[in-house]
């Protein structure tokens, strides 16, 4: 079974090479040698130094705790939270929901490399990934309402102007690609079959709307400025635009509906723009719209995102925690807004980020307050009246309850909710601390309504798993095998410890006992490689799992042609599989610290090489005969003669001294 599925795995990773290679072999080395792994992965998660490798927060799953590693070294990366786990272009693959192809092409556009790619048969066009046809097609859209804006007289006249009033200077015009669609409710759609763009994307796109009954199709956006929406790697996906006419009847502003590329609930505006600034800056700005984000950023406030009038959520959230822990959310004068709007304080609080909120002046917004004063004034405004949630919350509400008991126990209340969802203890009784001064109450007090809410919290939650876990009796009972629960063979873990050591010593010598010609014991260096290879061939061992045969199978090759297969022949091929595993066994959660310093000698791997390789390869073939011994014992039943029972017995027999013999080599003691 493990060889036809190997077979099988060889046959579609042919049909990827057969459907991608469009994109030359010395390209794509090209793309490998410019895309450094920290700077791919830098882009997108703030990574600090420990020790030869960098630390972040892993982007692929929630976590407090840092456990995604960057080795630049070995151009890797490997979460040892999740196990996600690959090189630049695996990265781009898993972040942004890329192809193979759509990733190298990513990464040659920022890395300047030029692909010079062969042509494609009508097949392979035919083909052609869908996702990447929808960043198509959207691609061609910004490029279109821009060219509207900048190169027709309507656009310039109408969307041009508009712009121009609201401040925004032509640098920050094109920086965020902004655009215009004509009155013509066909205009687009019709430009963009002529272009021989297919019906079927622009609808999936969300940019033409296609009506069955009469087989009409038209623009969604018309007599609007656009604003496109990009995702974290720059790449437009969705646009928003804006009415200019004062009819009420007529919506402010319409947006993209949710597609393949484009899940509103995963995206904030401005992001791609904003990533460095927050990292640099270790803090992001949230706002409201649009042109919050454009103003904030051409007055000089890089850092800011927009959660595009949507209601802030949890994924919104934890984009924005790649890159810092700390957010300040800036509010117009709108109290109504304001107190909608507390969920999502929570929400950040729950994600264990710090956060706090600034309110503007009557009668101001972000976009209007950082078009009145420079790029000092503001910065020291958003220093000098940023506040903590609670704090803010307090001054917010006090005024209305301060003289009714009640609605001031209440207020206490809610305050203290918001505190007992954040994770850590130590900022909860900060936060505590803060609500007994500002509240004039007994601490203690709100540290009992804090744990009798938290308390609350935790049984409904066991509740919940509870119920969660209840079997439905009506499906019966179902139990997997351990390869349908991803468990390991009884022999993997030999096999595995086998292939660890020829990926990270293969090409390491030790020295073995030998003799030289007049009979003299003598010790000779020999390639790890070079011992494992002869010691399995020679008893014809062959992998059960099937990445791992292919990696002996590669050494092997290697060894024929007189060299071994270079590190970055595995971890960098379009085989993801053999990619991850690779990436999986090279790759440590630990540094060996320097115990020299406080005299206790602490060997390495590589100091006790030669006992690691024969003990490995001793367990791998004890086990190996551990498993031809069950085999041989199920024949013994059903022989049907007795000189056929009398081979098999005389096979058992030199199956179990075999087994001594191994079982004496590591030390072990057989008691039956």
């Amino acid at each position: 079974m493990a060889r036809k599925i190997f077979v099988n795995k060889s046959r579609y990773f042919n049909k990827l090479e057969e459907e991608f290679g469009m994109i030359p072999k010395d390209t794509i080395d090209k793309i490998f040698d410019a895309a450094r792994v920290e700077e791919v992965v830098g882009d997108f998660v703030t990574l600090k130094k420990r020790g030869a490798n960098l630390l972040g927060l892993c982007p692929f799953h929630n976590e407090k705790t840092p456990s995604f590693t960057v080795s630049p070294a070995k151009g890797i990366y490997k979460c040892f939270g999740c196990g996600k786990a690959g090189n630049s272009v695996n990265f781009m693959m898993d972040h942004d929901q890329l192809s193979y192809p759509e990733a190298l092409r990513y990464l040659a556009k920022k890395y300047g490399i030029e692909i010079e790619e062969k042509e494609q048969t009508p097949e392979q066009l035919q083909t052609q990934n869908e996702r990447e046809s929808l960043f198509v097609v959207c691609s061609y859209a910004q490029k279109y309402f821009t060219g509207n804006l900048l190169q027709t007289d309507e656009g310039r006249s109408v969307g041009l102007s508009y712009f121009k009033e609201r401040g925004f200077r032509e640098d920050v015009i094109e920086k965020f690609q902004l655009g215009y669609a004509l009155e013509d409710r066909k205009g687009f759609t019709k430009d963009a079959l002529s272009k021989s763009y297919r019906l079927e994307y622009l609808v999936k796109a969300g940019l033409t709307i296609h009506k069955e009954e009469d087989g009409n199709s038209f623009d969604r956006f018309s007599g609007r400025v656009i604003f496109p929406i990009h995702n974290v790697s720059g790449r437009p996906i969705a646009f928003g635009g804006r009415t200019l006419k004062a009819d009420k009847k007529i919506a402010k502003y319409i947006n993209s509906p949710e597609t393949d590329i484009y899940h509103k609930s995963n995206v904030l505006y401005g992001l791609f723009f904003a990533k460095k600034s927050i990292i640099a800056e270790d803090m992001c700005f949230l706002v409201e719209g649009y042109t919050d984000v454009i103003s904030m950023f051409q007055a000089g406030i890089e850092n800011v995102v927009a959660s595009s009038g949507t209601s802030l959520t949890v994924e919104q959230i934890r984009q924005v925690k790649r890159y810092t822990q700390n957010i300040t959310i800036l509010y117009d004068g709108d109290s109504a807004g304001i107190k909608a709007s507390f969920r999502g304080i929570d929400m950040i609080l729950q994600e264990g980020m710090n956060v706090k909120v600034l309110l503007f002046p009557d009668g101001d917004d972000p976009d209007s307050f950082s078009r009145k004063i420079g790029y000092e004034e503001l910065k020291a405004f958003i220093r000098e009246n940023s506040k903590d949630f609670i704090t803010f919350k307090t001054m917010l509400l006090y005024t209305d309850v301060s003289s009714d008991p009640i609605k001031k126990a209440g207020l206490i209340k809610d305050i203290v909710e918001s505190i007992a969802v954040i994770p850590e203890a130590i900022h909860r009784s900060v936060y505590i601390k803060e609500c007994s001064r500002l509240m004039e109450m007994d601490e203690q007090v709100l540290l009992n309504e804090l744990n009798k809410i938290r308390r609350k919290h935790s049984t409904d939650k066991n509740k919940g798993e509870a119920v969660q876990a209840e079997p439905d009796s009506s499906q019966g009972t179902v139990i997997e095998s351990k390869e349908e629960r991803g468990a390991v063979t009884l022999i993997e873990h030999q096999e595995r410890d086998i292939i660890r050591l020829l990926l990270n010593f293969g090409d390491k010598t030790v020295l073995i006992d030998g003799e030289d010609e007049e009979g003299k014991a003598i010790e000779t260096p020999v390639a790890v490689a070079e011992i494992i290879l002869h010691e399995l061939a020679q008893d014809h061992i062959a992998f059960e799992n099937p990445s791992y045969q292919y990696i002996y199978t590669s050494y092997s090759e290697g060894f024929q042609k007189g060299s071994w297969p270079d590190m970055n022949f595995f971890i960098n091929k379009d085989d993801l599989v053999i990619s991850r595993v690779v990436i999986d066994l090279i790759s440590s959660p630990y540094t060996l610290a320097k115990w020299d310093q406080h005299h206790i000698l602490v060997q390495t791997e590589e100091q006790v090489l030669k006992k690691s390789v024969y003990s490995a390869l001793y367990s791998f073939k004890a086990k190996h005969i551990e498993k031809l011994l069950g085999e041989t014992s199920l024949e013994l039943k059903s022989a049907g003669s007795e000189e056929d029972t009398l081979i098999l017995l005389q096979k058992h027999k030199q199956l179990m001294e075999a087994k001594k013999y191994f079982n004496k080599l590591l030390g072990r003691i057989i008691t039956h």
